[in-house]
């Protein structure tokens, strides 16, 4: 067997044939030049509706994030600024219309690679639907995961979310791809799915001659096989432990929540039974508005993510854009460095009446909807701008306010920022990516981005005992909270709430139910004393084991 390492990001080992998943389709060439430009143009708009219509399609028939990733994709599908520019190209060109798209969508690409954060991990969901509408448009298959016969395991350079949204855990025995990092779509999706992945495994693809596969998502090793091998699954984490109410197996209240962005998201989040939202996105009301909504739609559209929260524990983030996540309602002009520039809260030192208006919407849902409603701040960086907000927010009516710290300057000031605000929530895929100066949508620092590195666990440590000192809550809402084993090391660290995608709030909540907060202790300091991610990791397996 030939050994490749990446990075583990879903728990558990599996085995068995290996199934490639397709490369992308040749690029279209520009010529011959079309002879009718205008009904060469005209193709596009049906291609695109009829991508969108089988992706909607899909979406019909799951729930919960697959649903929301299905129709997110569809929507981009539709979106009329990629199909009217493919068109322009068509007629302005005479280039055939599959080369029109490929152009089309390089532009929009590269456009959300410069800006970084947020849209710039939106890359692979265009790169995605520009693959579909050009195999629509040639009417062939489009690529992306096959037909499965048998249980197998998934190589690819990276999965697009529309080709993950709807696998079959029963078919599908673990992923592993070339690309991808910690918090990538094939991350995000396969610990909901509880199937092990393995992303960033250089040098995966060019060993063609494997016919099998044994991925280990704890220590992140691939093991490839030309001969075939016993084919086993990962057991599935045991959830038997979730009643609903999150605590330690001594009684140490930590609460179990989900992360949503839309309405869509909260009947998963429900049905996993999660005690309500420790990060809602507001933003996501915003994308598609070339305007600032008014109060009232605002408030509107809050309201319909709150109600089914009534009475429950919902933590609201501000509008956590600008340069890096750009509303057309927001003008931050450009920057050289948009990851840190203009973003979050800043925006807000600016235009500070977007600000109130929108505090003003989530106080008036806050009402309608009878949800325990906080706000807190995107981006904060030293305890005035928290003081700022906090007075902010108090005045709209908001009595319960918080920051989120993602970058390292708020991890280091902690208590002070705790001094001004009433709770923390720690953004671990940010500030992750700060810390160690590594965009988190490369595959080659994927690395870095790990959950477990130390020198993040560390900074968590000293952001635990300032919420200890000052007597309050310390909140995770970063993808780190999803991992089970990671989840009672945070809570060692601590931290008093986790929050993460609804799919893996049954099998987290049922993890810190089966430790012991002592328990819980003893496994972080042993993380906190490890040299690498790896080593942290299998430390503390080995000490729950």
């Amino acid at each position: 067997m030939l050994r490749l390492s990446g990075v583990g990001v879903s728990n558990g080992r599996a085995a068995g044939p290996v199934v490639r998943v397709a490369e992308p389709l040749p690029e279209p060439p520009a010529s011959p030049a079309v002879t009718d430009p205008e009904a060469e143009a005209a193709r596009i708009p049906p291609a695109a509706q009829a991508v969108a219509d089988g992706l909607f399609a899909r979406a019909a028939s799951v729930e919960g994030d697959a649903k929301a990733v299905l129709e997110t994709t569809a929507a981009m599908a539709m979106d009329p600024s990629l199909s009217s520019r493919a068109e322009q190209l068509v007629n302005q060109r005479a280039v055939p219309a599959p080369r029109a798209v490929l152009e089309a969508a390089g532009e929009f690409a590269e456009s959300l690679r410069a800006t970084g954060g947020y849209l710039a991990e939106r890359v692979r969901d265009v790169h995605d639907v520009r693959d579909r509408i050009i195999a629509e448009l040639l009417g062939v298959r489009p690529p992306g995961v096959p037909a499965l016969q048998e249980p197998s395991v998934l190589v690819a350079r990276d999965l697009a979310p529309a080709d993950t949204a709807d696998l079959d855990p029963d078919l599908v025995l673990a992923l592993a791809t070339e690309e991808g990092g910690p918090t990538s779509h094939t991350a995000i999706l396969a610990r909901s799915l509880g199937i092990p992945a393995v992303v960033a495994v250089r040098g995966l693809l060019a060993e063609t001659a494997a016919i099998a596969a044994e991925v280990d998502g704890d220590s992140g090793a691939v093991e490839l096989s030309e001969e075939r091998v016993e084919v086993r699954a990962a057991e599935r984490a045991d959830t038997t432990d979730w009643t609903g109410s999150g605590g330690t197996s001594d009684g140490t209240r930590v609460k179990i929540l989900a992360n949503v962005g839309a309405a869509a998201d909260t009947a998963a989040a429900v049905s996993a039974r999660a005690e309500g939202v420790g990060l809602f996105r507001t933003e996501f009301c915003y994308l598609a508005a070339e305007d600032e909504p008014d109060v009232a739609t605002q408030r509107a559209a809050y309201a319909e993510v709150l109600e089914p929260f009534a009475g429950k524990t919902v933590v609201v983030r501000t509008l956590d854009a600008g340069a890096d996540k750009p509303l057309g309602f927001l003008d931050t002009g450009n920057e050289p460095n948009p990851a840190l520039g203009v973003r979050g809260l800043r925006v807000a030192f600016d235009l500070p009446e977007v600000l109130d208006r929108q505090l003003t919407a989530i106080a008036g849902a806050a009402g309608d909807s009878g949800a325990d409603v906080s706000v807190m701040a995107p981006m904060v960086a030293t305890p005035e701008e928290a003081a700022w907000f906090a007075e902010r927010a108090r005045t709209a009516g908001i009595a319960r306010v918080g920051a989120m710290v993602e970058v390292p300057a708020a991890a280091l000031i902690a208590r002070e920022l705790l001094e001004v605000v009433d709770f923390v929530s720690i953004g671990t895929n940010d500030l992750a990516q700060y810390v160690f100066a590594a965009d988190r949508q490369l595959g080659a620092l994927a690395g870095l981005n790990d959950p477990w590195q130390p020198a993040l666990l560390r900074l968590i440590a000293m952001i635990g005992r300032a919420g200890s000192e000052t007597g309050k809550s310390v909140g995770v809402c970063g993808e780190a909270a999803a991992d089970p084993l990671l989840a009672r090391v945070l809570v060692g660290l601590g931290v008093s709430s986790l929050s993460m995608v609804a799919t893996a709030v049954p099998a987290v909540g049922s993890a810190v139910a089966g430790a012991s907060l002592p328990a819980c202790e003893r496994a972080a300091e042993t993380a906190l004393a490890a040299s690498d991610a790896a080593g942290a990791k299998a430390a503390v397996r080995a000490a729950f084991e």
